[in-house]
């Protein structure tokens, strides 16, 4: 057996966006007998998935431990990505993604979800905007998604990863909000009413259209705290992914 792994997120056309993630790859310092590929969904040339898959099985990969680079399990790209690497036998949602030629064993690992590390990213990035932890109510933006099945999948996720946060940061409170379908306004609207400090928290891998434009237009005339920053960059996340790693590894080992 020789391993691999493939670390899939969904792409971007800023060349920022990539750095950031190539970043935290190149950051994982793995055994050097590991080789490590980092793919995407769409849009970057060259570096799609069954590009990873090629380079990983080129060196002689039997095993792929694949890590999705997503922030929920609610995301259809999720679904599709796992139809497409064969690890369930169709997709719940129709997809264009065709199934990858592929000829070694995948180990399919989690997206983010609630994970524990996560919400200590979430914490590090808004605990400049805290000062009276009391008084203070903070609400995790997500994307989300208005089909049936992957919204439960997001809200499970992301109101789990609010209470954590809620704990690490000693606030009043903790809410989430989702663009699609939307909530974002009114829950911000409510805890304002009940005379809480809001603090609104972008739940995305790195900052683009929806933390910089969408977000702050929702919540046009509402008092609120944002700083719009996005979970990358943080040295973190490094551990986030050696984990999924780890954890897989060591089922590969019994």
């Amino acid at each position: 057996m020789k391993p691999g792994v493939l670390i899939i997120s969904h792409g971007s056309p800023e060349p920022a966006w990539i750095k950031l993630v190539d970043g935290a790859v190149q950051d994982l310092k793995l055994p050097s007998d590991i080789p490590v590929e980092a793919s995407f969904l769409e849009i970057v040339y060259d570096r799609d998935i069954q590009h990873g898959i090629d380079a990983l099985e080129a060196a002689g990969v039997t095993d792929i431990i694949v890590i999705p680079l997503f922030v929920s399990s609610g995301s259809t790209h999720i679904d599709e990505i796992s139809y497409a690497l064969g690890i369930k036998a169709q997709p719940e949602m129709e997809t264009d993604l065709k199934p990858f030629r592929i000829s070694a064993k995948v180990h399919f690992g989690g997206p983010v979800d609630d994970d524990p590390i996560i919400a200590g990213m979430v914490w590090d990035k808004l605990r400049g905007l805290s000062s009276a932890p009391d008084r203070e109510a903070i609400i995790l933006v997500g994307h989300g998604s208005a089909h049936e099945g992957f919204r439960q999948r997001w809200e499970s996720g992301i109101s789990s990863l609010a209470e954590r946060v809620k704990r690490l940061s000693g606030a009043a409170a903790a809410d989430y909000a989702l663009l699609r379908p939307d909530s974002l306004r009114s829950k911000v609207a409510y805890w304002s009413e009940q005379n809480y400090d809001v603090i609104v928290a972008p739940l995305f891998l790195s900052s683009g259209y929806f933390t910089k434009h969408v977000i702050p237009s929702r919540l046009e005339g509402l008092s609120y705290r944002y700083s719009g920053e996005a979970l990358l960059p943080h040295p973190k996340l490094v551990d986030w992914i050696r984990d999924q790693i780890s954890n897989i590894m060591g089922s590969l080992t019994i």
